[in-house]
């Protein structure tokens, strides 16, 4: 079973602790960033804000977000279904996720300790990163 308090983070507003969903994605971003199992599908829904992952026609993970402006994301939650987790897939959504920002030529402010991970263990995005508005600061026990 994963321990929620094995990470911490800081948000704008104070430190926070991971829940035991975000932790299980957590474990796997740091710990195993293989290749996903499933070869799946990235959409960015922008009428909904939501970065979907799909297989078979189905939602399995998602990365909503908020628009600050024409030029910035805020990545709020990543979240995959318990059936495809520990499989790869909150690591390959993310990195898409980010490739997908690179790519508008936008930044990201991150609310999502997940993705916040993802990066640190991912120098190569740090740039994508607001510096004026970076959201959840790094750090975990």
């Amino acid at each position: 079973m994963t321990d929620p308090t094995r990470y911490a983070f800081e948000y704008p507003e104070g430190k926070n602790s991971l829940s035991e969903d975000q932790s299980v994605l957590m474990d796997e971003v740091i710990d195993d960033p293989r290749a996903p199992a499933f070869d799946f599908t990235v959409v960015n829904d922008e009428n909904a804000g939501i970065y979907e992952a799909i297989l078979d026609d189905r939602e399995i993970a998602g990365l909503p977000y908020d628009a600050a402006g024409d030029d910035r994301l805020v990545l709020l939650a990543t979240s995959v279904f318990p059936k495809y987790r520990k499989q790869g897939i909150a690591t390959e959504l993310i990195r898409r996720v980010l490739d997908d920002v690179r790519a508008q030529g936008k930044t990201v402010t991150i609310m999502c300790p997940v993705v916040r991970a993802f990066i640190d263990h991912n120098p190569e995005y740090t740039d994508l990163v607001d510096p004026e508005h970076p959201g959840v600061a790094k750090g975990h026990r």
